[in-house]
């Protein structure tokens, strides 16, 4: 039995909704962030020595990180599905969103969350002009360009096929939900651009999609 050890409102919630797009059984067990830090409670790192989710048992094997996860369930258990066919362009198109999602697209938007996170921490006084000035700069000549770029390139290869490996949705699309949730809750993601916003919508009427929000519990990244 498939075994998703569940962070609360994380990436872990992807992982869900895969299994539930493939028709999978599998067992939650939740965890729960810290209410004041937002990190992931110690008692994950006995699953993982990182003690970060998402992760997945399946037997003896334990498997981390996204990518890893969506690829070993769908070659284990997809039986064709949701992955274009070996050796086509759509099957490299699918390889490169599989990896993009978490090495290019989702590391301004985690800088963004840091220096938003610096301009409302507690501070004394005098230092938070400071700070707010230093983050201000920071987002305003970098992470926020950087955004941008991302969901540019993101919306042009919209504009090419309905999904993002292609006319078939496919685990990519999956992958790239949460970086383009996270957008759209705190990273300027809106109707300028149509394409990414149909996307999330399209997305989000799935019936699996549901299935795993109401499996998986609140996910804020959505509000």
């Amino acid at each position: 039995m498939i075994t998703v050890h569940h962070l609360n409102h994380s990436r872990s919630q992807r992982i869900l909704w895969l299994l539930e797009e493939l028709a999978l059984k599998y067992d939650i067990k939740r965890y729960e962030r810290d209410p004041k830090t937002m990190l992931a409670p110690a008692s994950l790192r006995a699953v993982h020595p990182l003690g970060k989710s998402p992760v997945i048992t399946d037997g003896e094997l334990t498997i981390a990180e996204s990518g890893a996860i969506v690829d070993y369930l769908i070659e284990h258990y997809g039986a064709g599905r949701l992955a274009p066919p070996a050796g086509t362009p759509d099957r490299l198109r699918y390889t490169y969103w599989l990896h993009y999602a978490e090495g290019s697209a989702m590391s301004p938007l985690l800088l963004k969350l840091v220096f938003d996170k610096i301009e409302t921490a507690p501070m004394p006084f005098f230092a938070k002009p400071i700070a707010k000035a230093i983050s201000g700069k920071a987002k305003s000549s970098f992470i926020e360009p950087q955004i941008a770029q991302h969901l540019d390139y993101l919306e042009a290869e919209l504009g090419n096929n309905q999904w993002f490996a292609g006319s078939e949705f496919s685990g990519a699309d999956i992958q790239l939900s949460f970086p383009l949730e996270a957008a759209a809750a705190r990273g300027g993601l809106n109707a300028s651009r149509p394409r990414l916003m149909d996307f999330l919508k399209r997305i989000h009427a799935r019936p699996a999609y549901q299935r795993a929000i109401e499996r998986g519990g609140q996910y804020s990244i959505l509000t």
